[in-house]
C-alpha cells in the first residue's frame, strides 16, 4: 500500500498514511488505526515489524472521507461508501487469483462469510446478515497477515 506492507516499520508507514492515527499499545503488539486502514505490529529485538494489515471496509458507510487517509485519497481520489463482494472477486480472479470459501468450522458466522485468496493470503469478510437490507454481499472487511493465513499444504 504506497510502496508499504507487511514487514515495514510504523515509521515507514506512517512516511507513507501520515500522522493521523490511533496507537494502541498491549506489550510487545502495537496496533495502528488509520481509520479505514489497521495495522499491527510485534516487536521482535528492538524493531516493530508489521505482521498485518487490515482494511475495514464497513467504516466507509459512516464517514467516506474521513475514514480514508488523505494520502490514500490522493492516490486513489473518491472512495465508495462501499463494495460488492461479487465486484471484489471479479477483479481478483482478473489478476490470475482465486478465491475459496473457508469452510464454516473455521470461523465463517451466520452473518459474515469468510473467503481466503490462497496465493496472497488475503481474507476477505463478506456480510451475509438478511437482517440488514442493502448490506447483504457487500465486503466487511479485508486481513492479509501472511504468516496467520498461509495456504496449508
Amino acid at each position: 500500500m504506497l510502496g508499504v506492507g507487511v514487514g515495514a516499520q510504523p515509521a515507514d508507514w506512517e512516511t507513507a498514511l501520515g500522522s493521523d492515527f490511533l496507537d494502541v499499545a498491549d506489550g510487545g503488539l502495537l496496533r495502528r488505526d488509520y481509520g479505514l486502514v489497521e495495522l499491527s505490529f510485534q516487536e521482535e529485538d528492538g524493531t516493530w515489524p508489521c505482521y498485518g494489515v487490515g482494511v475495514q471496509v464497513h467504516r466507509l458507510r459512516r464517514d467516506t472521507e474521513g475514514s480514508v487517509p488523505a494520502a490514500l485519497r490522493g492516490a486513489y481520489g473518491l472512495f465508495a461508501p462501499s463494495a460488492r463482494f461479487e465486484d471484489l472477486a471479479s477483479a481478483i480472479i482478473g489478476l490470475g487469483c482465486t478465491i475459496a470459501p473457508e469452510p464454516d468450522e473455521d470461523g465463517t458466522t451466520g452473518d459474515i462469510h469468510r473467503y481466503r485468496v490462497p496465493e496472497s493470503g488475503v481474507r476477505i469478510f463478506v456480510r451475509a446478515d438478511e437482517d440488514a437490507p442493502g448490506q447483504t454481499g457487500e465486503v466487511r472487511s479485508l486481513s492479509l497477515s501472511p504468516g496467520w493465513w498461509r495456504e496449508e499444504s
